[in-house]
């Protein structure tokens, strides 16, 4: 009988006609074979973080709780190759072992390497990239074959970053790290308007700044990461909180296990214009939303990159986030605020909640077009193509 798949939030829930927990490889390639001939398709599915309709699929349903742990590392170039469905935490914790480490993270770990790279999940730094830019090759299970795939190919690079699970099924991930180092976490409390004048500078000065602003307070939460005793240490207009250091993998994932669960929308806007965004999200929360919206809102920074459906694509990026406790009604929150994201350019987080298609999607992503002849030439007859997914790029099919 088939099984009813939920999301970690509780938010996405479908019934496939079937969920397939391959151990191999050569376990996935029969899979897609078969869906192929038959005329099936394929979704392949992670952790379950993501809120959105893309893994949603009526038909089959790959999982890869299996699909765990590192293949093989080289300290000298700093890369590691392993699963695709190993989470963040644990190889955070494996990758230690050999003195490697991720360059940077978000607050949550428990997401699995395939996952995050194919939905460009990310942490806050004005110079560091989001998660998929540390793909630098692997091996795929496309619609006609298994492809090895690496820096000598750009095309199929940049389209992998961010994929969607649209190429194919990626089994083995290479990833360009960095060595193991340590990372101090300070955390500061203070207001909005006192702090405002400063996050410019806050952002320039340091190597991850972040923060999260409380709408029913009006308070903020200012969270620099840096090497030891670096960045900025004076902000005489905040008060010091949490002052923590050791292994980054460590350090910078807070949140990886909340016991509550909430919901999200997440746009990225372009840098230049993400404190005039964030002003009018407030003045949008404090004048409409504030009664009903206790969870906080981020406000992070990432560098630009060059994956073709990536949302930081050539251009850098600030990203803001509404939260919404999952038992609470959201999308009246959400579809106030998005057109405010809109109206600043914002390309939405493809794992978070939003209302776009594929007519509103295209002309933000100036690659749009070559992702998706990518796309065709690795699975011409859109085995990994479900009818949402469809929809979202624009793909025509039966």
């Amino acid at each position: 009988m088939p099984t009813e798949w939920v999301n970690w939030s509780g938010s996405l829930r479908f019934t496939p006609a079937q969920i397939a927990r391959p151990a191999d490889e050569g376990e996935v390639a029969v899979l897609v074979r078969r869906a192929a001939e038959a005329g099936r398709t394929i979704r392949p599915v992670g952790s379950g973080h993501s809120s959105t309709g893309i893994v949603a699929t009526d038909d089959l349903l790959v999982a890869f709780d299996q699909f765990r742990g590192i293949l093989a590392t080289d300290q000298v170039r700093a890369q590691a190759t392993v699963q695709a469905g190993t989470t963040l935490e644990v190889l955070g914790r494996d990758l230690a072992r050999v003195g490697l480490d991720f360059p940077n993270l978000g607050d949550v770990a428990t997401q699995t390497i395939a996952g995050v790279i194919a939905t460009g999940t990310h942490g806050s730094g004005r110079n560091l990239h989001n998660l998929a830019c540390l793909l630098v090759g692997g091996r795929l299970v496309t619609g006609g074959e298994v492809v090895e795939f690496g820096e000598d190919d750009p095309e199929v690079l940049r389209a992998a970053r961010v994929s969607l699970g649209a190429l194919g099924i990626m089994t083995q991930i290479r990833l360009q790290l960095v060595p193991a180092y340590t990372i101090q976490r300070r955390e500061y409390c203070t207001t909005m308007d006192a702090s405002w004048a400063h996050l410019d500078e806050l952002i320039a000065e340091n190597r991850g700044c972040d923060f999260y602003w409380y709408p029913r307070s009006d308070e903020v939460k200012l969270r620099l990461l840096n090497p030891p005793d670096g960045g900025t240490t004076d902000l005489p207009y905040a008060r010091l909180v949490t002052d923590v250091r050791g292994p980054a993998h460590e350090v910078i994932p807070q949140h990886s296990h909340l016991p509550y669960r909430f919901d999200e929308m997440e746009y990225a806007i372009p840098r230049e214009a993400g404190l005039a965004c964030f002003r009018d999200v407030r003045k949008c929360v404090m004048t409409t939303h504030r009664r009903t919206v206790g969870w906080r809102i981020l406000y992070r920074t990432v560098a630009a990159d060059d994956a073709y459906l990536s949302p930081a694509y050539g251009r850098p990026t600030v990203t803001i986030s509404l939260h919404q406790n999952a038992s609470l009604p959201s999308w009246d929150y959400f579809r106030d605020i998005e057109p405010i994201f809109r109206a600043f350019g914002g390309r939405p987080h493809w794992a978070k909640k939003h209302t776009l298609g594929a007519k509103e999607l295209r002309p933000l992503y100036p690659q749009w077009d070559r992702f998706l002849a990518v796309r065709q030439r690795l699975d011409p007859q859109g085995v990994f193509l479900s009818p949402s997914l469809r929809d979202l790029l624009g793909v025509e099919g039966s």
